[in-house]
């Protein structure tokens, strides 16, 4: 027995040490991998180079905070993602870049909304203002990637390529068939006609007000769509959109016959026509330096800033809306809290640019935000710049801003607020053949209970919460843009709209993009020198490595797994967050095809 408990407590610690040394190694591996790939590396761009532009992963608001990027790690592809930030900051640095020739503009799946797309095209075509060309090449352009290259000097297509222009269509999942088989009741408690981020859970199609505000947004941004090619290709727009309407561009050479593109080609006569433009022997290498690569390199000098002790906070609110700390694909309340509250008391910080880029969520918490603001706009101006939405909570915590600035294909709005409650009785009794009994100390001890349906007086409380947070709500916009209450709630009602139609109505001050919004900041606050300064502060790697790494690994085999599927997967994880809390939240995802 002694010698039994020998091996036992042997074998024991050499696992121990094995575990131990395998951490030991696996940190190293990390720490070498973080050093080789964060090393600061200047990049050398030499001349008659051109800056290539290709866009296939998502675009954030600001780049990732990961060294690792780029790199292949436990089967993961690590995707060189940039941030908007710096996308748009490497095109304004190559516009006076003697080394850059020009820009090609690479095939790309362009996963962004349509506000980020506006903020790219825009910076392309101040590009153009140096004389420098813009070539834009694909095999396969969708109808967001050829908006994006509409502005380029010439546009070409592979000779066996696919060219998509057809239209926008908006779709909406609906799960009332789903929950019905299952035997779950959703109890919805909202105020807003338009309010319909619960329609999937209580109809099986669209409501007449919904398919109403969906055609108007809808309709709105396909107009900006088509007025924004039609400017750039010298195209009628009746024109554009007769051959939209009709398909009239099946194939490669349908793109050419009606002017959408300039020629048919192969990449490699691509490459020859940018070393011409470029000035390179034919017989040399093309010289190109990519996007993310760039960003490394060192600014003209007429670019470099001179140094100022004042600065312009800019704020970044990107993703839902949640109490606590967030991370940074959401706002946390508590963290944007911070954030505002570090500007506000930073003597230098002479005024405050605050990006949202929001589809709403949790009304406390867009509460709490919008708090944090109207504090510091007390002190210093508050200016926001609109992204792809800024809708529902989203625009709550932006309505008390000394101006508000969005992209005229901003989505935002959606002033209202909703509360849903499953009951799944039949779900427990009649299919699981699960009941439940219990005692309480008061009449609504059990109030929220999943297992029941509300009774009439407890829907009754639930709707007084939601009539209360929704009087809030119009009471906040109505203050912050001097406006009366009956107004709001007028164009309110959960009511969605793009940038351009929200100027009209007064919930939007004028168009634009952040750089406008930062020299509004500026102006405001009576600057003429400055530096800018990103708060909050972006998660360091390890801090997420130990934190969530897990679940974006567990995140990126699903997503490879069920592939386009995985927004369904996403919308029916979203149902358990829409159950927590009243919501101020858009009235579903925004799906443009």
């Amino acid at each position: 027995m002694k010698q039994f408990f020998k091996f036992v407590f042997a074998s024991m610690l050499g696992s121990l040490i094995a575990s131990f040394l395998i951490v030991v190694i696996f940190v190293f591996f990390i720490g070498g991998l973080i050093a080789v790939a964060g090393s600061d590396k200047t990049v050398d761009v030499e001349p008659n180079s051109v800056l290539q532009l290709k866009f296939n992963y998502p675009i954030t608001e600001r780049t990732p905070n990961n060294p690792l990027s780029g790199l292949s790690f436990l089967g993961i592809d690590g995707e060189k993602s940039i941030g908007l930030n710096d996308i748009l900051a490497n095109i304004k640095k190559a516009k006076s870049d003697k080394n850059i020739k020009g820009i090609f503009l690479d095939e790309s799946d362009l996963m962004a909304g349509q506000g980020t797309t506006e903020e790219i095209r825009n910076a392309l075509i101040d590009f153009k203002k140096s004389g420098k060309f813009i070539i834009a090449y694909s095999e396969v352009y969708t109808q967001s990637f050829y908006y994006l290259a509409s502005v380029a000097d010439k546009i070409y297509i592979n000779p066996k390529g696919i060219f998509e222009f057809k239209g926008f269509s908006s779709k909406i999942t609906f799960l009332k068939g789903a929950l019905d088989k299952l035997g779950i009741d959703v109890q919805i408690i909202k105020v807003g006609t338009y309010k319909s981020a619960v329609e999937p859970f209580f109809l099986t199609k669209m409501s007449d007000a919904n398919r109403l505000q969906v055609t108007s947004y809808l309709g709105s941004l396909y107009d900006h769509f088509l007025t924004g090619i039609s400017k750039s290709r010298k195209i009628n727009k009746d024109s554009l959109f007769n051959i939209a309407n009709d398909l009239k561009v099946r194939l490669p050479e349908d793109a050419l016959k009606y002017k959408l593109v300039d020629g048919l080609k192969y990449k490699d006569e691509i490459l020859d026509d940018l070393k011409k433009r470029a000035g390179i022997d034919n017989k040399d290498d093309l010289k190109t330096v990519e996007l993310g690569d760039y960003g490394s390199s060192e600014a003209p000098a007429e670019d470099q800033k001179e140094s100022s002790k004042n600065r312009i906070a800019i704020i970044y609110a990107s993703g839902d809306i949640v109490g606590g700390e967030g991370d940074d694909n959401t706002i946390g309340s508590e963290r944007i809290s911070k954030a505002l509250r570090k500007a506000r008391l930073d003597n230098k910080v002479k005024a405050v640019v605050l990006r949202v880029n929001s589809p709403g969520g949790s009304s406390l918490a867009s509460d709490v935000i919008w708090r944090e603001v109207v504090l510091t706009k007390k002190v210093k101006p508050v200016i926001v710049s609109m992204g792809d939405l800024a809708a529902s909570g989203g625009y709550y915590i932006a309505c008390a801003a000394d101006s508000i600035i969005a992209e005229p294909n901003t989505i935002t709005g959606s002033i209202g607020i909703f509360a849903v409650l499953p009951n799944m009785q039949k779900l427990f009794n009649d299919k699981l053949g699960i009941t439940f009994d219990g005692v309480k100390t008061g009449k609504y001890a059990d109030l929220g209970d999943m297992s029941r349906p509300l009774s009439p007086e407890e829907r009754a409380i639930l709707q007084g919460q939601v009539n209360q947070g929704y009087d809030y709500f119009t009471k906040a916009v109505a203050t912050g843009r001097n406006k009366t209450q009956a107004y709001i709630n007028s164009i309110g009602q959960g009511r969605v709209w793009t940038g351009e139609q929200a100027v009209k109505i007064g919930l939007v001050d004028r168009l634009g993009n952040i750089n406008d919004a930062i020299a509004s900041a500026a102006k405001k606050a009576n600057l003429t020198k400055y530096n800018l300064v990103a708060y909050p502060e972006q998660k360091s790697f390890l801090n997420k490595f130990g934190l969530g790494m897990s679940a974006e690994i567990k995140a990126h085999f699903v997503k490879s797994e069920l592939g386009e599927n995985f927004k369904y997967y996403e919308q029916i994880k979203g149902v358990t967050q829409l159950m927590r809390t009243p919501q101020a939240r858009m009235p579903y995802d925004v799906e443009i095809n």
